[in-house]
C-alpha cells in the first residue's frame, strides 16, 4: 500500500511546474423566490512555458472552487504549439471564433509580448517571448481566447510541412541550398 502512495508522490513531483493565469471571474445571479443566489464563473489559462498551453472554465458558488475547476479543465485541455527557437511563432496567422478575430505575427528577438488582456496570458503561459498580436471585433475574453487557440492550433512547423511534401526544410523555407552552405 505504501509503495502506491510513493509512486503517486513521485509522479506528482515529476509533473512539470505549470504557470496558471486567471483571465477573469464573472459573478452571476440566479433569481429565486427569496432573492438572488450568486455564483461565480472563472476563466483560466495554464501552460508549462515550453510550448504547451490550455484554457478552461469553471463555475461554482465560491470563487476558489470555481478557479480550481477552471484550472483542472485547462490542464485536461492542454495542446502543444510548435515554436521557432522556443521564443516566437513560425509564421503569421489569423484566427477567429464567433465575432472575435485575432492576428498573430512572429517578431524578432527583443520585441517582447505585444498583446492585450487574455492573449497576453496565453503567450506568457505558452512561453512565447516575442510576438505582435491584434484583436479585432469583440473584446469578450472567452471569444478572444478561443480565437487565439484556433490560430495557434493551425500553426504548422516547417519540419512537418517538409515531411508532408517530401522535401527538405530549406526547400520549404525558400532558402537555397548553396547559400545555406556558404554561410
Amino acid at each position: 500500500m505504501a509503495r502506491n502512495n510513493d509512486k503517486r508522490d513521485n509522479a506528482r513531483n515529476e509533473e512539470p511546474e505549470l504557470l496558471e493565469k486567471l483571465v477573469g471571474i464573472n459573478r452571476v445571479a440566479k433569481v429565486v423566490k427569496g432573492g438572488r443566489r450568486f455564483g461565480f464563473a472563472a476563466l483560466m489559462v495554464v501552460g508549462d512555458g515550453k510550448g504547451r498551453v490550455g484554457f478552461g472554465t469553471g463555475k461554482a458558488k465560491e470563487v476558489p472552487e470555481a478557479i480550481r475547476k477552471a484550472t483542472d479543465n485547462a490542464k485536461r485541455n492542454m495542446v502543444r504549439i510548435p515554436l521557432r527557437d522556443g521564443r516566437t511563432l513560425h509564421h503569421d496567422i489569423k484566427g477567429h471564433y464567433g465575432a472575435g478575430r485575432v492576428i498573430l505575427r512572429s517578431a524578432p528577438a527583443g520585441t517582447g509580448i505585444i498583446a492585450g488582456g487574455p492573449m497576453r496570458a496565453i503567450f506568457e503561459a505558452l512561453g512565447v517571448q516575442d510576438v505582435v498580436s491584434k484583436s479585432i471585433g469583440t473584446s469578450n475574453p472567452h471569444n478572444m481566447i478561443k480565437a487565439t487557440f484556433a490560430a495557434l492550433t493551425s500553426i504548422q512547423a516547417p519540419r512537418s510541412v517538409a515531411a508532408k511534401r517530401g522535401k527538405r526544410v530549406n526547400e520549404v523555407l525558400g532558402k537555397r541550398a548553396d547559400t545555406a552552405e556558404a554561410s
